[in-house]
């Protein structure tokens, strides 16, 4: 679907959900400038402006979608909404306020539950992955298994084990997905506790890519929930699916 911008100009979801995930990003590598804040004043005015900015774009260019953002209100109107977009404005607050590189943008709309059209960016490494773009990672695999840096629980290392991969601690969710989609990892666990707004665009961007998605039971990931809390999740190359959920379940 496609819009006239009040600005000028013509945006599909995808443009939008792009430019809105790429400009949330520079926003926030500006605001590490100089080290000038640190710790969590960092995080939180990440958090801050990010959202600001990102609910005045969708405002301006979709004022008839419903939002839900990590940092926002909810409101149950979204529950009967059809367009719905799911936003993180700053997914990794630790990892940003500690000037690590693993933090991410997340931006998706969803319809029916589903991600539609997703963008993940990278700020730090310079890279917006969008769904209509993203390619299968066509590397052979590596051998390795993409966890939590703060909430890998112990079940997970035995998984690990388990299937003879080496576990690589990141942090964001969306670097850790993305880290599947580019081939340097081949599965992504976790079972710490997450919101929609963690995993939607990841999952959007990561199924784009062919790669295979789901809850650690292997059931399916669904979006816009009355209680946002979805705290689990595996993404992996699709290879290793099969062998990935016997290992889990």
């Amino acid at each position: 679907m496609t819009y006239f911008g009040r600005s000028g100009g013509d945006l599909s979801d995808i443009d939008l959900a792009a430019e809105i995930a790429d400009g949330a990003g520079r926003i926030l590598q500006a605001i590490r400038h100089g080290s000038l804040l640190d710790d969590g004043v960092l995080g939180d005015t990440g958090d801050r402006l990010a959202q600001a900015w990102i609910a005045q774009v969708l405002h301006r260019y979709r004022p008839h979608d419903a939002v839900l953002s990590e940092e926002a209100p909810d409101s149950t109107a979204r529950l009967s909404a059809d367009r719905v977009w799911v936003i993180d404005p700053l997914d990794g607050t630790r990892d940003y306020a500690a000037h690590r590189p693993d933090y991410a943008v997340h931006v998706a709309l969803t319809r029916g539950g589903q991600p539609v059209q997703s963008a993940v960016s990278l700020p730090a490494m310079g890279q917006v992955f969008r769904s209509d773009t993203v390619e299968p990672p066509t590397d052979s695999l590596t051998g390795n298994l993409a966890l939590s840096r703060s909430r890998a629980t112990p079940g997970m290392f035995r998984v690990a084990e388990s299937l003879g991969l080496t576990p690589v601690s990141l942090g964001s969710a969306g670097v850790k997905t993305m880290a599947v989609v580019t081939g340097q990892v081949d599965v992504y666990l976790h079972a710490g506790g997450q919101y929609e707004w963690d995993s939607c665009a990841p999952v959007g961007v990561a199924r784009a890519a062919g790669l295979h998605c789901s809850r650690l039971d292997g059931s399916e990931l669904i979006y816009n929930n009355p209680d946002p809390y979805l705290p689990d999740l595996v993404i992996c190359r699709p290879e290793l699916a099969e062998k990935v959920l016997d290992a889990l379940n």
